[in-house]
């Protein structure tokens, strides 16, 4: 593990214009080691730091270093107490037997980092601007289902609902999706909108970590929040490190300008072998590869398109070459190790297949899409097989890729409705509700529902399958659901992926989680 990869460093100068760094240990730690500064490299920019507005994942890495949420997730997707005291249960009388009424116990003495109270008064600040028409909030799922919240003190909240709703727990959890954070009323609460709020770019913080500088298009810089409820966190400062290029962040990993690298790229795997100092940890994530396909595009409406496309790509192959079959083969959005997980089969390669459904559908027409992914590396090499094999059937493909601040923004292609075909990554959270996703109730601009697939079907399956506690019950409205998508094909899936972490030996306490993020207990990391 210490031994020096001659080969990789020269690599690494190559590519980042690095530094070395002296080799050994110093103080029981590699020299290397700055004592209590964590270095992340990230190859993301957050869009927005306001999660109702944010539609990257590096957003929701780094609110959760901002934010406390009422629950986190642990690394197994469990609940974690995180402004409430306790998980709401039918056993503790959390929630009420008709399964309309939830009491949340908010803990006392918590403070933003201005020095402000936080009180249950700002989740109920929050549920009101979530719905609130003036905000452009991305999703409002969950949040209306809330009839109202209640206070009968400051750290009593009854939340009200309309109707059961299995996933409104989640509405209160850290990341991803609907999931809101309370946010600060004193600051917020008399603004007429908060589409443009400084907040959006310079949060207080009521997490762990306090915002130091943005220094955009380079680094975000983090000091620990003192006044945070857990006490302040045991490193001394956080530098998240915007370095675009996968190969340049796995040289900084090499030579040591990054401590931690959470998500290794496919095409970088065989350079961490013998990589000095470095520990290496592979998980299932849940984050899924897919092409998502606009229904409501011109030439796209016909389902008979929708499916050459998915029998038109050999999707193993794809999977095992540009993305060396590290992967776990996708065919829902439900994790495959989830107690919903469905059964569902994946498109048969068939391009004779194909040929015929285009013929059909567009009478021996050539049909020319455009497809778009973020700007990260490799993604144009999967469009190009893509590109191929639809060129083959019929279909002419044209790539146009974009920043993912500008591919996932509320008025950028996907939300707008002005792409044919979009190739990335989406995740999931530990419930397996995926209404916003799906539902004709969700079409942007009322939520993430970006294929603008308008089926009864899965509007009403989805819809059923969070109106009851019971979990066979719900397991079997998601197999009807996921069948159904499976036969209009807004989608294809192509992988679970199999996460790989690279961090320094030194770094202590840092645990991978399958969902959402890394950062759910950053309070207890220490290098």
């Amino acid at each position: 593990m210490l031994k020096a990869a001659a080969c990789l460093v020269a690599a690494a100068f190559a590519l980042g214009g690095c530094t070395r760094v002296e080799n050994g240990s110093h103080g029981g730690r590699h020299r290397w080691t700055i004592p209590g500064r964590l270095r992340i490299g990230s190859p993301d920019e957050p869009d927005n730091l306001n999660p109702m507005y944010a539609h990257t994942d590096a957003t929701d890495q780094v609110d959760a270093l901002l934010f406390a949420p009422v629950f986190r997730y642990d690394e197994r997707g469990e609940f974690v107490p995180e402004l409430a005291t306790v998980v709401p249960t039918y056993a503790n009388g959390g929630i009420s037997k008709d399964s309309k009424t939830i009491v949340l116990h908010f803990r006392r003495g918590v403070r933003w980092s201005d020095g402000a109270p936080l009180t249950a008064r700002d989740l109920r600040f929050t549920w009101r601007a979530v719905l609130d028409r003036r905000n452009s909030v991305k999703a409002t799922y969950g949040w209306d289902d809330i009839a109202a919240i209640e206070l009968p003190d400051d750290y009593t909240a009854v939340v009200r609902l309309k109707r059961p709703d299995a996933d409104v727990l989640g509405s209160f959890g850290g990341g991803g999706g609907s999931a809101y954070p309370p946010l600060p009323e004193h600051l917020l609460g008399k603004l007429p909108s908060l589409d443009r709020a400084a907040f959006n770019a310079q949060p207080i913080s009521s997490g762990p970590w306090v915002l130091a500088a943005w220094n955009h298009g380079s680094s975000l810089e983090f000091a620990p929040n003192r006044r945070y409820w857990r006490g302040a966190p045991k490193l001394a400062a956080i530098s998240w490190k915007i370095v675009p290029n996968p190969d340049t962040l796995v040289a900084q990993l090499a030579t040591h300008e990054i401590d931690l690298d959470p998500s290794v790229g496919e095409s970088q795997l065989n350079r961490l072998t013998g990589m000095q100092g470095v520990r290496i940890v592979r998980r299932l994530s849940a984050a899924f590869r897919r092409l998502a396909i606009d229904c409501a595009r011109p030439g796209l409406a016909d389902v008979r398109v929708r499916r050459a496309i998915a029998e038109a790509v050999d999707w193993d192959r794809l999977n095992a070459t540009v993305y060396h079959g590290t992967n776990v083969r996708a065919t829902s959005d439900i994790p495959p190790d989830s107690w919903a997980a469905p059964n569902v089969p994946p498109f048969r390669y068939d391009p004779a297949d194909a040929r015929r459904l285009l013929r059909a559908a567009l009478g021996g027409a050539r049909l020319h899409l455009v497809i778009s992914a973020t700007t990260k590396p490799g993604n144009e090499q999967a469009e190009v097989q893509m590109l191929q094999a639809l060129r083959d059937v019929g279909i002419d493909l044209e790539i146009k890729n974009y920043p993912a601040s500008v591919l996932f923004a509320q008025d950028g292609p996907l939300y707008s409705g002005t792409y044919d075909l979009e190739w990335s990554i989406d995740t999931n959270a530990p419930d397996p509700d995926n209404q916003g996703s799906w539902s004709a109730d969700f079409v942007p601009p009322k939520g993430a529902n970006t294929s603008f697939l308008r089926d009864p079907l899965i509007t009403q399956t989805s819809d059923a399958a969070i109106r009851t506690f019971d979990r066979a019950r719900r397991k079997a409205l998601y197999q009807r659901e996921e069948t159904r998508i499976h036969e209009l094909v807004p989608v294809v899936f192509l992988y679970w992926e199999t996460r790989v972490v690279a961090y320094d030996e030194d770094l202590r306490s840092y645990r991978p989680a399958e969902y959402i993020t890394d950062n759910w207990n950053s309070w207890q990391w220490t290098i």
